[in-house]
């Protein structure tokens, strides 16, 4: 079967959902960002302040998943719109005076707005990329997170050090309602809803019960790679600037600089990734080797890094040993959604892909709130972050070890075609 071509506008839209992703993790960085002076201001313990982190996550994933069974019948461009406006709204309140109760609210408010953004990106722009041409848009509109710490980490600093914390927060709000005018001038909802797919995808007409789709050996392999990912990412949003400078003792205008070290290594990476998964696939090379294999190794590789870390004799190998490390699990966000868009119908994508985003977005909740009792239990700060980042770095070796276990895409359409629930699916194949 011949490649499908790429819809005209697609590359339009594709810029504007990677501005969306870029809008999202600046939204969830500031707190980290922000965390040392949020901490004196409020005065907290690293206990309560890991608590903040984690509380973003509480309705992260139940909002991910009810979303995602939402997009499955509702345009993506009105959902996209709805996520982006609570986005912006919960951050003006903290222009003013704040307690630690307000701040808890919005960002529990914050993280059931942010919780569908990625799948619900995902899902809109696979409307306007057929199955072939996915690896390289997908790492591209990953790279929204990336460039939104390494764009937005310098400009709220440096609110942060001239102003306050709290004016950062209202500078997000506006950007956000920005985000919202352009895309409703420029966006658009993609052609390829029920066109046909290559490679044998699913068509979209035929559908599997949920649970089948959901204990395959590939949605659980990409589920635990991506939450021992997401562990590492969550302690970047929350405790990667503190650990800068309660931890290391930088100042908080030289954290500025050195916390986007580690999201221009991620970017990197999964740029890379996504190049070299898309030229592996056109040469005919299997999706468990150029998706599998590709996404999960380096993420074993990333936490024998951190496993490193305390010893190391200077505080710029900790940093180097963390951004290496945590930067090489970039590569599983490029590769597992095209991985269960090989095996999933149309029909069912933005559920499964959203589900998938909730699972393994709970480590979200555990890893910020396990390093802030990690770091209060400790004998210095310093010796509680390096005690919290070996616990993430053996996290990041089960998971990725269970990925090379269990990432085996190609298998799943024979699978669940000999499945009692993929009988039609398989005839009309």
């Amino acid at each position: 079967m011949s490649a499908q071509p790429t819809p005209k506008g697609a590359w339009r839209v594709m810029f504007l959902l990677f501005l969306y992703m870029v809008v999202n993790f600046a939204d969830k960085i500031v707190v980290g960002l922000a965390g040392v002076p949020i901490m004196k201001e409020l005065q907290l313990t690293p206990s309560q302040f890991g608590n903040l982190g984690s509380s973003f996550f509480i309705l992260f994933s139940i909002s991910a998943i009810a979303v995602g069974f939402l997009i499955n019948r509702v345009d993506t461009r009105w959902v996209l719109v709805g996520l982006a406006l609570v986005w912006a709204l919960v951050q003006f309140p903290m222009l003013g005076e704040v307690s630690f109760t307000t701040l808890l609210v919005c960002r529990i408010l914050l993280g059931a707005g942010e919780g569908p953004a990625a799948s619900v990106a995902v899902h809109a722009i696979y409307k306007w990329f057929p199955d072939e041409k996915r690896a390289l848009p997908t790492a591209l509109l990953s790279q929204g997170s990336a460039f939104g710490v390494i764009l937005a980490v310098p400009a709220l600093n440096w609110v942060i050090v001239n102003h306050s914390w709290h004016a950062a927060f209202g500078a997000l709000g506006v950007v956000g309602l920005i985000w919202v005018f352009a895309w409703l001038a420029f966006g658009a909802e993609g052609p390829l809803v029920d066109a046909p797919v290559a490679k044998g995808e699913p068509p979209s007409g035929p559908t599997y019960s949920y649970l089948r789709l959901l204990t395959t050996p590939t949605f659980i392999g990409c589920v635990a790679c991506t939450f021992g990912a997401y562990w590492v990412l969550s302690l970047g949003l929350t405790w990667f600037t503190p650990f800068i400078v309660t931890g290391l003792g930088f100042s908080q205008q030289q954290a500025g600089f050195i916390s986007i070290l580690p999201w221009i290594a991620g970017a990197t990476v999964v740029i890379v990734t996504g190049v070299v998964s898309q030229r592996l696939t056109a040469r005919g090379v299997s999706t468990r080797h150029a998706r599998g294999i590709l996404g999960a190794t380096p993420i074993v590789i990333g936490g024998l890094t951190l496993l490193a870390m305390p010893y190391a004799h200077s505080a710029a190998m900790m940093i180097a040993l963390l951004i290496i490390g945590g930067g090489l699990c970039g590569s599983i966000y490029v590769v597992c959604p095209p991985m269960l868009g090989e095996f999933t119908p149309t029909a069912q994508r933005g559920a499964i892909i959203s589900i998938y985003g909730a699972l393994y977005t709970l480590a979200g909740i555990i890893a910020p709130m396990t390093m802030g009792h990690v770091i209060q239990g400790a004998s210095t700060p310093l010796a509680g972050y390096l005690q919290g980042f070996q616990i993430n770095g053996m996290i990041m070796i089960a998971s990725g070890l269970l990925g090379l276990l269990l990432l085996h895409p190609g298998s799943e359409r024979a699978r669940l075609a000999a499945s009692g629930g993929g009988a039609r699916a398989a005839a009309k194949a």
